[in-house]
């Protein structure tokens, strides 16, 4: 089994995020950030793992509360559930911070794709393409790693908003100055 050093490592070099989300996360309130992430298979060679899910982000802007990041349903299939605290501190030591809230992944289902990875990236893509759907994200990633490209994944969804909480937040400010 890979140490989390290793595989934090790995799920830098190979995570692609295909697909950004094109709306915005809230601001003040939870964001529903659904998604599509893609693995090859471990188990059939040449098919890919399709995992949908949510990801809930609890108020994703740039107010911090003083608690540490909680993570909930970014544990690896197997893994004891203390990974999680062990994922947090693995971050938080290596200078990676993400905005001390709290997400909740909730995978919503788990399927294999009879093709390889870049077939099922085309599939999933012209699929959200053809739906106009601008709310769910796509990415790959290693099976073996996921819950980290997951997390890289809502990771940028948040910088990504960072300008616009930033807009909102001086919005409210002046709102309640005046």
């Amino acid at each position: 089994m890979m140490n989390i050093h290793d595989a934090w490592d790995k799920a830098l070099r190979e995570t692609d995020i295909i697909r950004s989300r094109v709306q915005s996360l809230q601001t003040f309130k939870e964001t529903h950030v659904p998604y599509v992430l893609l693995s090859a298979s471990s188990i059939n060679p040449g098919d890919t793992v399709v995992r949908q899910g949510e990801v809930v982000v609890d108020r994703p802007s740039l107010i911090l509360p003083p608690n540490i990041p909680q993570l909930e349903g970014f544990s690896p299939e197997g893994l004891d559930p203390s990974h999680e605290e062990s994922m947090v501190n693995f971050l938080l030591v290596r200078g990676v911070s993400v905005p001390s809230l709290k997400y909740d992944n909730k995978t919503h289902s788990l399927d294999v794709f009879e093709g390889g990875l870049p077939a099922a990236i085309r599939h999933h893509g012209d699929l959200l393409q053809r739906q106009e759907n601008t709310a769910v994200g796509l990415l790959a990633g290693p099976e073996d790693v996921w819950p980290f490209s997951l997390l890289i994944f809502i990771c940028s969804q948040i910088a990504k908003n960072s300008a616009t909480d930033i807009r909102r937040l001086l919005d409210e400010y002046h709102r309640r100055s005046s």
